[in-house]
């Protein structure tokens, strides 16, 4: 997949705070802070993230947010973590070329969405000015594109595309010129631009573009 700095490489895959998956009381307190901090992002962007406010639209204590998230950064790093983790399994439609569309189309859909395109507008702001945020956003993409790399493996596997191929590559173009077109344009993308991103993207896998060298 949606892959917007370069975090030290011993804390890239470290759980920031808020971020272990709690049960009972706790996942309902963190839910709802996540729902508000999700609205907040959504509506007013990462200046608004202000932890008192949160916790009075959740409904939860002061103290509560204060102790477990501790800063902004933390609680916008937990959301992409929560995001990562129930985001939808990728497609396996038995060809490259729907697999890859089908990607397309995802990220178009949560980029058209009144609520999760402005959501991650305001994670990617976040991410350039806010450490822990960063690290959460390279560390959900990682997640999102080694999700649907499968696709491409498969691909391969099927003789669809040269050995070799490097299906992160692959899938990142995919949502690439997609976000280029809603960050550098402010152009919302349609389902004729997840067309075209999709087969641009297996074109040049077929045409050997992210083959290694040594493969």
């Amino acid at each position: 997949m949606p892959t917007p700095s370069t975090p030290p490489p011993a804390d890239v895959h470290a759980a920031p705070a808020g971020t272990v998956r709690p049960g009972g009381r706790t996942a309902r307190v963190r839910e709802a802070v996540l729902k508000a901090a999700g609205d907040t992002l959504a509506a007013e962007g990462f200046a608004a993230l202000d932890l008192a406010e949160i916790a009075r639209r959740a409904d939860v204590g002061k103290t509560t947010v204060y102790r477990r998230w501790g800063t902004p950064g933390a609680l916008a790093a937990d959301l992409l973590t929560d995001m990562a983790e129930t985001s939808l399994p990728r497609a396996d439609t038995g060809t490259l070329d729907g697999d890859l569309l089908a990607n397309a189309r995802l990220v178009v859909r949560t980029l058209a969405d009144a609520r999760q395109g402005p959501l991650f507008v305001s994670l990617i702001a976040a991410s350039l000015c806010d450490e822990q945020a960063a690290r959460a956003l390279h560390r959900f993409y990682e997640v999102r594109v080694a999700e649907w790399a499968g696709c491409v493996s498969d691909a391969v596997d099927r003789g669809e595309i040269p050995a070799g191929t490097d299906p992160h590559a692959v899938i990142a173009a995919v949502s690439a010129p997609l976000y280029y077109a809603l960050l550098n344009f402010g152009r919302t993308p349609g389902d004729r631009d997840a067309v075209a991103a999709a087969r641009s993207a297996a074109e040049a896998a077929r045409a050997g573009v992210w083959r290694a060298e040594s493969a």
